[in-house]
């Protein structure tokens, strides 16, 4: 999970010729579930975000958020103008019925194309448990191979983070390796363990499901 703060060192110099506007660099497009609702990022997230994002449970092993509902204010703007830029998406995760944002997840890229990508995420701690996390990564996961093309796509979490790494792994994510003193969080390094899932094995995962599907049906 990175939080990037100031927008103007993601400014790129304007150009007196305007580029082809890609799909990647329109709006995101609207991810609904059947409990919650992702999309893109706006200023009026700021005071919810502020208030789930801070909790010392939820900001303990993710970069350091905010620290006011102005710098996440500061932070959404940044998240909008990096995806005009076509290579990052931001999305408010909300529920269903209720347009209050209670998390965000990013993808970014790392090889060009999307090839491979990086996502991270936080969830108001309110919300743990209730199943809404795994419907709205799966979501994002859906969103990164089919429309962004991804054939990989990679997260980080801290070692001592066993709800994180469990999660990841629930939804077919395997741990490569640890990398060591890759975090740095109040003033200390901490060792992270990197996830993957390719696009092979969450193709799989998804066939696997509707097979299941299929049999409870039937």
């Amino acid at each position: 999970m990175h939080f990037t703060h100031e927008v103007a060192t993601t400014m790129q110099p304007v150009s007196t010729v305007q580029a082809p506007t890609t799909d990647r660099q329109r709006e995101l497009p609207v991810l609904r579930g059947q409990h919650v609702t992702l999309r893109e990022l706006c200023a009026t997230d700021a005071p919810s975000l502020f208030s789930l994002l801070t909790l010392p449970e939820v900001a303990r092993d993710i970069a350091l958020p905010p620290t006011s509902i102005a710098a996440f204010e500061r932070f959404i703007a940044c998240t909008n103008h990096q995806r005009s830029g076509g290579k990052y998406a931001c999305f408010a995760v909300t529920l269903k019925n209720d347009d209050s944002a209670i998390g965000i997840f990013q993808v970014r890229e790392i090889e060009p194309g999307f090839q491979t990508a990086e996502w991270g995420f936080a969830l108001g701690s309110p919300f743990w448990g209730t199943g809404l996390f795994q419907e709205a990564a799966k979501l994002v996961l859906k969103f990164t191979f089919e429309q962004l093309g991804a054939h990989r796509v990679e997260a980080r979490a801290a070692v001592r983070n066993g709800r994180g790494g469990r999660a990841l792994q629930k939804l077919g994510a395997l741990p490569e390796g640890v990398l060591r003193k890759a975090f740095l969080r109040n003033d200390q390094y901490l060792d992270q363990v990197l996830y993957a899932i390719v696009e092979d094995d969450w193709r799989a995962a998804c066939e696997a499901r509707l097979e299941g599907a299929r049999v409870f049906l039937n």
